[in-house]
């Protein structure tokens, strides 16, 4: 009979939230085709910032529902998002 163990240093090990979608704010010139363009409406301006541009840069509101489909990525005239897939289960 073989049993399986799981490693004691994998026990207790904290894994930090993943963050699917990666955005240069200070890039950003808050033109909304990437807002537009997600299917799951987890972008929106943030009105907090502006950027050095003068600009409200893009964020990443809802993490969990991004499915990292790069929609926004494609869209941006100014090349500010780094899209990343999730990890896989194993």
């Amino acid at each position: 009979m073989v049993v399986a163990i799981k490693p004691a240093a994998t026990e207790n090990q904290v894994l930090e939230p993943f963050e699917p979608v990666e955005i240069a704010q200070d890039r950003c010139k808050g033109c909304g085709l990437c807002i537009d363009a997600c299917p799951k409406h987890v972008l929106e301006l943030n009105g907090a910032i502006v950027n050095e541009l003068g600009y409200h840069p893009v964020r990443l509101t809802d993490a969990a529902a991004c499915t990292s489909c790069a929609l926004c990525a494609r869209v941006c005239p100014d090349a500010v998002f780094a899209v990343y897939a999730r990890p896989r289960k194993v």
